[in-house]
């Protein structure tokens, strides 16, 4: 009933390998391995059962999905009442049941500096048909209290144990002796919240932004609430007057945070950028031929932050509803959705500009980053807006239609005119569009799941490298990324296309990824032309965490735009508060050693070697003595001159400047005719 599909866009590579060279102290982590399936290329594939449907959705740990819906009648039960929270298992394609406790139905989520997901507000209590109950409290039918001004925090966990705890507000903003993972836990949400935005900042912390006090198709004056606040609390609900000027259309405001610091902020026509430090807003030119944000739905994200553009942020929108009519009495649904698709560079230029239009109008669509640099775009109708209702006009209960059933891909590196493709790409059997889902997943697979467009639950066709760092921080010394042949193709040269990449999946819910991010690090690289391996020389984080907010993320290297699986790193201390910076270390300048230089990199003996480090062939020979002359430029004043012959180890440790030239002459006890193996190790 409540399928889920992996989109399979690429094969994937040997892993690499890397080593720490200064802080932050990270561990070195286990090669991630080779996806355990490989599914249909540019295809979809039904995987398994979510049990609940995935209106909210975001990977918390390599393995685990976890999944919200809204309070209603789902089959599955735990403590009694129906479920409407889930975790799912994407190595064994099997879910296990968890306890939201209030209603979750239109919160929205994010994750902390220190690993902690949170999710905000909610709606009233409910019962069958999703008709609203006088008792609030959760003693109907679903035992779902109201959600309004719930705060759920959630320490994700791949053994079973872990689960959401639902932290009770008081009636002021005020801490309560509570905590998780050493975080206190204030009371955020005088008012009940309904559709509202998160967006985590660069210390770590969460900006909670807009919503409603009872819900609804959009929003109005009775039950605005134009306010946002900070996760953990710094105070009371400040006042936008952006949120006030933007009713109807003022739920789920697009909201990135900036490398400037600042917040690009979009809702009905109308963008502003606005300083979190001094609360004030800046107005930037309105957003042309469509509505973007909720129901409209657009696709949104911003491109990837990339060393070529200076980590620039420009911020994409695409499809939505050119609609100013929010009414509900005429027929929403048959109304065509937008192909526009506009870009903005905040910091830089007020002003929108065109970019390709999309192959075909969409709205509540999901633009999801992929480890190449590409954009997936999925899920979506091309007539109508989110939302749902008993409309003579409503398609069952939605309020869209024409669901749109094959992906298509952008890619923002083309030239303009040339953007958009759905080469290769298979059209899915299940409609996805109200309260859909779409994640990227550590094998760069797409996870698609959710929709539900209904007021309770329907039953019948649904609109369905071995070493990296643990941790990066902002800025420090660079670390070494090694790519074996099987990594590169066989071809050395294929380093010169090799980049290291970090991904925030983010928070999957109505058309939004609320925080996803693509960064790529700034890389060099040496390539050994003798046995096609290479050491990519690696930059941490640019030194702002505006650019890339702490918290956990993907890390993939690409080579010729196939990804790595991804492993999940730190980014920045692990804990909320200032993220400390330092100057970003340099990176030597690529080079490709041919085949037939002398000395550098490693050697390999005749039998191989099946490991990860770079060699280089010197040649098999029985001959006593070997010269090899090469320039090393180190991050330290010291290194380690290590020579591995077959099972026979000679340590010699030399203390040096930035350079070391040498000539070595091995003693007949190590001669040997297999050529000698030589690793430099910083």
């Amino acid at each position: 009933m409540f399928f889920l599909v992996l989109v399979s866009l690429a094969s994937v590579l040997a892993q690499s390998a890397a080593q720490s060279s200064g802080p932050p102290t990270p561990t070195i982590l286990s090669p991630p391995g080779q996806p355990s399936s490989t599914g249909t290329i540019g295809g979809f594939e039904i995987v398994g059962n979510s049990l609940v449907s995935a209106q909210q959705m975001f990977l918390g740990t390599l393995d685990k999905v976890f999944i919200l819906d809204k309070a209603e009648n789902n089959v599955p039960q735990i403590d009694g009442h129906p479920a409407w929270a889930s975790e799912y298992a994407l190595s064994a394609n099997t879910a296990r049941t968890m306890n939201a406790i209030t209603n979750t139905f239109c919160a929205g989520g994010t994750v902390l500096g220190n690993g902690t997901w949170i999710n905000i507000g909610g709606n009233s209590a409910v019962t069958f048909g999703g008709n609203k109950v006088d008792d609030d409290s959760g003693n109907g039918p679903y035992d779902d209290p109201d959600g309004g001004k719930s705060i759920r925090t959630l320490v994700p966990c791949d053994d079973g144990s872990c689960d959401w705890v639902d932290v009770q507000p008081m009636t002021s903003p005020t801490v309560v002796p509570n905590s998780v993972s050493g975080v206190p836990v204030p009371d955020l949400l005088p008012l009940s919240l309904t559709i509202i935005i998160r967006e985590t900042l660069q210390d770590g912390t969460a900006i909670i932004i807009g919503g409603c006090n009872n819900g609804g198709y959009v929003n109005d004056i009775g039950q605005d609430n134009p306010t946002y606040e900070f996760y953990p609390s710094t105070g009371g609900p400040i006042t936008s007057p952006f949120l006030s000027d933007n009713l109807p259309i003022n739920l789920y405001p697009l909201t990135f945070l900036l490398p400037s610091g600042r917040l690009l902020m979009q809702a009905n026509r109308a963008t502003i950028m606005l300083d979190p430090k001094t609360h004030k807003e800046y107005q930037l030119d309105d957003m042309p031929d469509a509505v973007r944000a909720y129901p409209a739905s657009a696709g949104n994200l911003m491109l990837p932050l990339t060393p070529a553009n200076n980590w620039t942020a420009t911020i994409l929108f695409c499809g939505g509803s050119d609609n100013d009519d929010w009414s509900q009495d005429w027929d929403i649904a048959s109304f065509p959705a937008s192909t526009s698709c506009v870009r903005i560079t905040p910091d830089k230029n007020q002003s929108y500009t065109k970019d390709d239009p999309m192959l075909e109008g969409r709205g509540m669509t999901n633009l999801v980053s992929l480890p190449d640099g590409r954009v997936l775009c999925v899920n979506g109708a091309k007539t109508g807006t989110a939302g749902y209702g008993n409309m003579s006009w409503s398609i069952g209960e939605s309020y869209a239609d024409n669901p749109v059933l094959t992906p298509a891909i952008y890619d923002p590196a083309k030239p303009a005119g040339s953007r958009w493709s759905r080469d290769g790409l298979n059209a899915s059997t299940i409609p996805r569009m109200y309260h859909s889902s779409a994640i990227l997943l550590p094998d760069g697979a797409v996870l698609i799941a959710g929709s539900n467009p209904n007021s309770d639950v329907n039953v019948g066709p649904k609109i369905n490298q071995r070493g990296l760092l643990s941790a990066l921080g902002y800025g420090g010394p660079a670390f070494d990324v090694q790519l074996d042949a099987d990594d590169l193709g066989g071809d050395a040269h294929n380093a010169a296309n090799a980049t290291v990449v970090i991904i925030r999946t983010g928070f999957s819910t109505h058309g939004m990824n609320m925080g996803q991010r693509f960064l790529q690090l700034d890389s060099t690289y040496t390539a050994y032309e003798a046995n096609n391996t290479a050491t990519l020389h690696v930059s941490q984080v640019p030194p702002n965490p505006a650019i890339l907010a702490p918290g956990p993320a993907l890390l993939f290297v690409v080579v010729n735009g196939v990804p790595s699986v991804g492993v999940q790193v730190m980014i920045g201390s692990g804990t909320i508060g200032k993220q400390a910076t330092s100057a970003i270390g340099e990176l030597p300048a690529s080079s490709f050693v041919s085949a037939t230089s002398t000395g550098g990199g490693e050697a390999q003996d005749q039998g191989g070697n099946n490991g990860a480090s770079p060699r280089m062939a010197i040649g098999h020979t029985t001959r006593t003595t070997w010269t090899w002359t090469r320039t090393y430029t180190w991050r330290t004043d010291a290194f380690r001159f290590r020579i591995i012959i077959t099972s026979h180890r000679l340590f010699s440790d030399f203390s040096t400047a930035r350079t070391f030239h040498g000539t070595y002459a091995p003693s007949t006890s190590i001669n040997h005719p297999h050529a000698l193996l030589l690793r430099i190790v910083t």
